[in-house]
């Protein structure tokens, strides 16, 4: 398989699409009315509680500013929101480069847009196994799957997609946002994408050493098993 070698990038990206899905909403309140604000006909595409929280941000702006993820991807989401942003059009919009003729047909086949910022954090792994009594069942339920795949590749793309996933960045990017017509940096994008790995690999080894730490005896009398046949 060949891979993708690219030599050239934008330095600066508008922020046309941007895919939204966070557990700790801290901050969007103030977050999301500056982003619509400095970057005018952004399209915010959402999932399950974000997407509430954001509708309710916009009040009256939602019906032209936020989209359903499962209205984009034409596929509704698993029962417990298990797959929400699992989909190809989806990734295809993270994943795609600017310059590749190829993936620019993609996009067209598939009616998908590009999506150039991402703002996602994950489960809250480590608040739940930090309880009392906490089970190997509990800690399972509070991994996340799509989080982490979201903010890999957005990450991996840094070359034209924007991986933010701290609360505590916003306003930086709000103001660069308003400063630069609605775009953002390579420079910007480039500090987004090391934070993001740095935070997928503190999230995978919370995950690994809770596991480490159980036996399997413990784990085998969290279930009520079926009779094998």
């Amino acid at each position: 398989m060949a891979l993708n070698i690219v030599t050239k990038i934008d330095n600066r990206v508008a922020v046309k699409n941007v895919l939204m899905s966070v557990s700790d909403k801290t901050g969007l309140e103030e977050f999301v009315p500056a982003l619509v604000k400095a970057c005018p006909g952004v399209k915010i595409y959402s999932t399950g509680g974000t997407y509430v929280k954001v509708k309710e941000i916009l009040g009256d702006e939602a019906d032209k500013t936020l989209v359903a993820v499962s209205d984009y991807t034409g596929q509704p989401e698993m029962q417990g929101g298990l797959v929400k942003t699992l989909d190809f059009k989806i990734y295809l919009g993270l994943l795609s480069e600017t310059y590749n003729d190829a993936h620019q047909a993609d996009l067209k086949r598939l009616s998908a847009l590009p999506i150039d910022m991402v703002v996602v954090n994950l489960y809250p792994f480590r608040q739940t196994v930090a309880k009392d009594g906490v089970t190997p069942e509990m800690a399972r339920t509070n991994i996340d799957i799509g989080g982490p795949c979201m903010v890999r590749a957005s990450a991996k793309n840094y070359l034209r997609v924007a991986s933010v996933t701290d609360p505590l960045d916003y306003a930086n990017i709000a103001n660069e946002l308003a400063d630069h017509g609605g775009t953002i940096g390579l420079d910007t994008r480039f500090r987004l994408m090391k934070k993001a790995f740095a935070h997928t690999a503190e999230y995978d080894t919370a995950i690994a050493k809770f596991f480490t730490t159980r036996t399997w005896e413990e784990v085998d009398r969290t279930y009520t098993k079926a009779d094998e046949k």
